[in-house]
């Protein structure tokens, strides 16, 4: 098992009366657990969550006046992750997928893999159908794509990053996403926080990842390859950034840097390790499958073994 001590701030200037979505907190799944949490206002304000989509992304809705706005969130992650090896992932025909995953094979606001079926084909079309072809695919995006700060925009697009050969990476897991998506391989777009990433590439920062559906789960595929998969925390899971935005906002504010604060802790007594690099496949999402024995490792002393209904602890607002 993992476990994360993680803290985020978010400091605004507000400029006139705004509402903010936030998708900043770690998803409940079966295979992540937020045990303790807070969650602060200042000045305080009522705020609101709601889930949606599976898993559920934890929406959380404010208002503010104009002034200084500051969210302050802190939480214990319990993570647990299913291993397999890829020799034996298969990718899995149209006929066969699930309906729940049939949505990320189609092209979406930031992923056209209709634009980009001849790439695709031409450089993995001849591959066997895999996890390895997967591999390759993000292997290709990590050494075509320079990780540069400030190269790309929100409105960057992953046939842009492809023509630009740069961007960070929400532009490396488009890319991927929709080279995957030509091949009628289902990929997703998944937010978080990672651990143990190159103090050199800057303070720790939200972070996007891949999954993808092989055999009959999702699989983790980090195309920026800056940290362990073992390090990833799910915040939010969807199409593409569109639906994910750790913050949305409507009205005129000025925003700076998000700063954020991750450690893993260590304690062999009881199971509990840090991330580290290895050549398993990872998932923490079983999709229609019941989970696997992993997960029994979550069910503390007092608390019920995670569902997916489970909500776990509330949010308190002050």
């Amino acid at each position: 098992m993992i476990r994360f001590d993680l803290k985020i701030e978010l400091d605004y200037a507000v400029h006139s009366p705004s509402d903010f979505v936030f998708i900043i907190q770690p998803t409940h799944t079966p295979y992540q657990r937020v045990t303790w949490e807070t969650l602060a206002t200042e000045p305080a304000v009522d705020v609101q969550e709601e889930l949606h989509g599976a898993p559920g992304n934890r929406h959380l809705r404010a208002h503010a006046e104009p002034g200084r706005f500051r969210v302050r969130y802190d939480a214990i992650v319990d993570l647990v992750h299913h291993f397999a090896l890829p020799s034996d992932l298969r990718e899995v025909p149209i006929a066969e997928l699930p309906a729940s995953v049939l949505t990320y094979i189609y092209p979406s606001r930031y992923c056209q893999s209709d634009r980009m079926l001849e790439l695709a084909r031409a450089e993995f079309g001849t591959m066997t159908p895999g996890y390895e072809r997967v591999e390759a695919i993000r292997n290709w995006v990590k050494d075509r794509t320079k990780f540069q700060i400030g190269s790309s925009h929100p409105g960057t697009s992953a046939l842009e990053t492809y023509q630009c050969g740069q961007g960070v990476c929400r532009d490396f897991a488009h890319l991927m996403i929709s080279i995957c998506r030509a091949l009628n391989i289902p990929a997703r777009f998944t937010t978080g926080i990672d651990y143990g990433a190159d103090p050199a590439l800057g303070p720790p920062d939200f972070h996007c990842y891949v999954e993808v559906f092989l055999g009959d789960r999702w699989f983790l595929f980090d195309p920026s390859g800056i940290s362990p998969r073992m390090g990833l925390i799910r915040i939010g899971t969807g199409r593409d950034a569109s639906e994910v935005s750790f913050a949305t906002i409507f009205g005129t504010v000025q925003g700076s840097m998000p700063r954020i604060t991750i450690s893993a802790d260590k304690d062999k007594l009881n199971g509990i390790v840090r991330p580290f690099r290895h050549d398993y496949a990872v998932s923490t999402d079983s999709a229609d499958q019941d989970p696997d024995e992993a997960v029994a490792q979550l069910a503390g002393p007092g608390m019920p073994a995670p569902t997916a209904a489970w909500t776990g602890p509330q949010v308190t607002d002050t």
